[in-house]
């Protein structure tokens, strides 16, 4: 065969999650609420109304609505995508040219970096410091060293659950006219810092958000981003004219109008989040096992061990499903009896 793959793709491998069944799944930050018989009968009647044979509505209308209502910004501030992961690919596509630098940090969400250089985009990572916290003055003396034309990262982070205030992230942004900054925002429902309310008064600001966390929608695939009347009209006409499928607006118009539901739902994930936390250190003040454990403003706790890589795998072996890193382990807050039954087999696992 004379043809061969473009470098950009000749390494690549598909993204590989955890597959299989497990009684508990904390690995993926999905909100442990599946929709109760009486919201998923409110989908079907609506989706019964359906017109099959007619195109979607490319700038998903109902939705864009119902996000607006539920977070108080404007409508025209916000375009809808298949997921936050596709607006993040048509933002490192269409914002940046190839050769230019966007900056990331680590720890954070993988993808970032994925989507940029599969565009020829150049990456430049700024580390964070060593307790994982970002240091405002040195981001933007780091950005402007690089000459980077964006930044982009997670606030709270994906994955050390912790969070950057907002008078820092507009310090940040301030400081870099002339830089695009993706501040994601997908775990500030479980947070009080965000900017939503801010984004007009910034020229170079575009804030993502999701479906899959807090609003408990992640098998339909929708996400927005929140930017000036400039990006935003920029964003609907780079994307795909259909990206979001009528079923799909359908059921996010529907749940995103519940906000009753949507805010208990968010009050119980807090709270289980924070007994989670509470159990956490409570085995680590008896077993003195743990390196670090983060604080989270977020719905996951994050814990630095040199036994990720046991604890994981002990976990697996008993229907729990947690996400490893070099050196760390992430785990969801689950239910009530999810996180008790993880709390037993973790006080199991350091008590053989």
């Amino acid at each position: 065969m004379s043809y061969k793959l473009n470098k950009k793709l000749i390494d690549l491998v598909p993204y590989d999650p955890i597959t299989g069944h497990y009684d508990i799944r904390l690995d993926a930050n999905e909100s442990c609420f599946n929709l109760n018989d009486s919201l998923k009968e409110k989908i079907g009647r609506s989706i019964s109304q359906i017109d099959f044979n007619r195109y979607p509505d490319c700038l998903a209308k109902a939705p864009t609505k119902a996000f607006s209502e539920l977070y108080n910004v404007p409508e025209e501030f916000i375009s809808a995508g298949n997921g936050s992961d596709e607006l993040i690919s048509i933002i490192s596509s269409c914002f940046f040219e190839a050769g230019d630098t966007i900056v990331n940090v680590s720890y954070d969400f993988s993808m970032y970096e994925f989507y940029a250089q599969l565009y020829e985009v150049k990456v430049a990572t700024y580390q964070k410091e060593a307790d994982l916290t970002i240091d405002p003055d040195k981001l933007i003396a780091f950005c402007k060293e690089k000459r980077a034309k964006g930044l982009i990262f997670s606030n709270p982070c994906n994955p050390t659950s912790l969070g950057l205030d907002r008078a820092s992230v507009r310090k940040i942004i301030e400081a870099l006219d002339g830089c695009l900054v993706i501040l994601d925002e997908a775990y500030m429902d479980f947070w009080d810092q965000s900017l939503l309310d801010e984004v007009s008064n910034y020229d170079n600001l575009i804030i993502l958000k999701t479906c899959s966390k807090a609003i408990g929608l992640a098998a339909v695939r929708f996400g927005f981003a929140v930017s000036n009347r400039t990006i935003t009209n920029a964003i609907r006409a780079a994307k795909s004219p259909y990206n979001n499928d009528t079923v799909a607006q359908t059921i996010v118009s529907d749940i995103l109008s519940e906000k009753e539901y949507l805010k208990e739902c968010r009050n119980i994930i807090v709270s289980n989040t924070k007994k989670l936390y509470s159990d956490i250190l409570a085995i680590n003040e008896k077993y003195s096992c743990f390196d670090k454990i983060m604080e989270p403003c977020t719905n996951f706790v994050f814990i630095i061990t040199d036994k990720y890589e046991d604890i994981y795998k002990f976990m697996l072996e008993n229907s729990i499903a947690i996400r490893k890193f070099r050196g760390a382990i992430r785990i969801t807050a689950g239910t009530e009896a999810e996180n008790a039954r993880f709390i037993e087999v973790l006080d199991k696992y350091f008590n053989r």
